[in-house]
């Protein structure tokens, strides 16, 4: 194995592990590490065996998995706009997810019974609006006109989203909690109703990656190496639209996850975006448990919405990577 890929798996490997460990120790009620860890070990109170296996266990693998999706879906969009800003969360992506579910509730669906697809939908149409918006007259390779443009239509897909939930009060109701982001309450049905897409979308993104690689040398250096440039942003859009609909379907629209994570795997492994997403495999669900364990602890005995938390802990990356890129004068 790749001595550089073995060193930021192995770290990452471990973080996860701890990750998953405060996950299921940790929470806003009264059953605190020790009862848990008991229950880990084979014993523990009946309480804390329900605490433990029957809320905390499937929210951890939901965590997971979304985690999963959002990293990789972030390093994928980034690599197929040559962009380090790309992230689902500022280019509208999550935003059309959510906008299609709040659409599909109102026109009559249940938001519990809901199916990934047209999340999936809503989050394709939200990449290919704001990768089509930023590359009009050929500027797409510009990171300011690319930011603007996500800011632009994630805007307007969130005022749309908020005229529905004023308009319909039932629309409201069912999707309040779950419009800001959160694992809170998932279990085991959601991560089979959306499994399956969420494997798709690794395996289109693991195919796309070695295309994806040759088109970071531009578009003409990818066709001399036998890659078509048009076909491998279409199957990153689509591995993009999988990731980012499912991920949405199961917990909501959560931001700055598929930025945070690439930034970290770049900064452990270098560029190359077969490495980055090895280890973003493992990152992204470090980053999004880490965060859902915070949002149970920092008010407890009350749990903040875990889209909050993700967007204070990736605000200062944002930052760092502005500040990193070399952004053009206006």
């Amino acid at each position: 194995m790749d001595r550089l890929v073995a060193r930021g798996l192995v770290p990452a490997a471990v973080a996860l592990l701890v990750a998953v460990l405060a996950s299921l120790a940790f929470g806003a009620g009264a059953v605190g590490p020790a009862r848990a860890l008991a229950v880990l070990a084979g014993g523990g109170d009946d309480d804390a065996r329900f605490a433990v296996l029957q809320l905390r266990a499937p929210r951890t693998l939901v965590a997971v998995a979304v985690g999963l999706a959002l990293g990789v879906a972030g390093a994928v969009l980034q690599a197929a706009a040559r962009n380090p800003l790309a992230e689902p969360g500022l280019l509208g992506v999550s935003a059309g997810a959510s906008f299609a579910v709040v659409v599909a509730i109102v026109a009559g669906a249940s938001a519990a019974t809901l199916g990934p697809w047209v999340a999936v939908l809503g989050a394709a149409a939200g990449c290919l609006l704001a990768l089509g918006a930023a590359r009009l007259r050929g500027t797409g390779d510009d990171p300011v006109r690319l930011v603007l443009a996500g800011a632009a239509l994630s805007g307007l897909l969130g005022a749309g989203t908020s005229v529905v939930l004023l308009l319909d009060q039932r629309t409201a109701d069912e999707v309040r909690f779950w419009t800001v982001g959160s694992v809170a309450g998932r279990d085991l049905g959601t991560l089979v109703q959306v499994g399956p897409v969420l494997l798709a979308g690794l395996l289109v993104a693991v195919l796309v990656a070695r295309p994806l690689s040759a088109l970071a040398l531009g578009d003409t250096t990818a066709r001399t190496l036998g890659h078509r440039p048009s076909r491998a942003r279409a199957l990153a859009v689509t591995a993009v639209a999988l990731l980012v609909g499912g991920a949405v379907a199961a917990a909501g629209p959560i931001a700055f996850v598929g930025l945070v994570v690439p930034f970290l795997a770049r900064a452990l492994v270098g560029p190359d975006l077969r490495r980055v997403l090895a280890v973003s495999v493992l990152l992204g669900p470090v980053v999004v448990l880490a965060a859902d364990v915070a949002s149970r602890l920092l008010v407890r005995p009350y749990e903040m919405p875990l889209g909050v938390v993700t967007a204070l802990l990736g605000a200062p990356v944002l930052v760092a990577v502005v500040r990193a890129t070399r952004l053009p004068s206006l």
